[in-house]
């Protein structure tokens, strides 16, 4: 199984470098780069899953009815990208039941930060996916944590895909700065080995950061094939995918796919 998932957001990245970009503008580079997703899973028929922030969702409305359109699953992201606090999980999961009018049951906290377990627990979710279980320099370092899913405080974490021999991370900055090809070699050799890959992206990704380049202060291992480049790397995963005869779920239908396969085992 593939799941592919996506952190729907503001563009708050800039702010990152000291640069204030307005928040319109930060809606306004997220939903050109969502409804380019939106277009490659669509031409496909792949369903996949997005992590929002209430807040995107709130000045996105829409956006949000367009994923649901075309089966996707809605998962939450917080409620504001570049701010948290504890109460902020429920509040994040009601807020976005309300506008689906589905169950959320999943979340990822922003920039893959830690989070109390018991406090997801608590706030009704049922897996969590903010584990990147590699060592990212002024991130993290999650080399002793687990590679693929368990279960703490009973929820079910999912964490991303690295490769098996030395995690490398198979998540977004990679695909951008490493051959396709490699990339994709690399993903599928981890797929077979685990049974399963789980990778992210976010939607500003898809937009031509190379313009802005200088103006944001954004590093080149982010602008490196943003915009067109990524759309293509995108279409060309899932194509790749496909032909290998993959398949291609949402992370709340792997929860589903687990918990059969546990119930086969009692």
């Amino acid at each position: 199984m593939i799941l592919l998932s996506f952190d729907i957001e503001e563009f708050d990245v800039p702010q990152e470098h000291g640069i204030d970009l307005p928040f319109e503008q930060q809606m306004a580079v997220s939903i050109e780069g969502t409804r380019k997703i939106l277009a490659c899973l669509d031409k496909y028929q792949v369903h996949a899953t997005f992590f929002c922030t209430a807040n995107f969702a709130t000045h996105a409305p829409e956006i949000i009815q367009n994923i649901l359109q075309g089966g996707h699953e809605i998962a939450s992201h917080g409620y504001y990208h570049s701010s948290f606090e504890k109460t902020d999980l429920q509040r994040s999961r009601e807020f976005l039941e309300q506008l689906t009018g589905q169950p959320v049951e999943g979340f990822r906290m922003a920039r893959m930060m830690p989070v109390d377990e018991k406090d997801i627990k608590n706030a009704g979710y049922t897996y969590n996916s903010s584990l990147n279980p590699t060592f990212i320099p002024g991130r993290y370092n999650h080399l002793d944590k687990p590679r693929t899913y368990f279960y703490k405080e009973k929820v079910l974490q999912l964490p991303a895909s690295v490769t098996p021999a030395f995690r490398l991370p198979l998540f977004w900055l990679t695909y951008h700065n490493l051959p396709a090809k490699v990339y994709r070699w690399l993903f599928y050799r981890t797929l077979k080995h685990d049974g399963y890959a789980i990778t992210y992206f976010h939607p500003w990704e898809f937009t031509n950061l190379k313009a802005h380049k200088e103006e944001w202060k954004l590093p080149f291992i982010m602008t490196n094939h943003s915009g067109e480049g990524m759309v293509r790397r995108l279409d060309d995963l899932i194509s790749f995918l496909l032909k290998k005869k993959c398949s291609f779920a949402t992370c709340k239908e792997f929860k589903q796919h687990i918990q059969a396969k546990e119930q086969k085992s009692e």
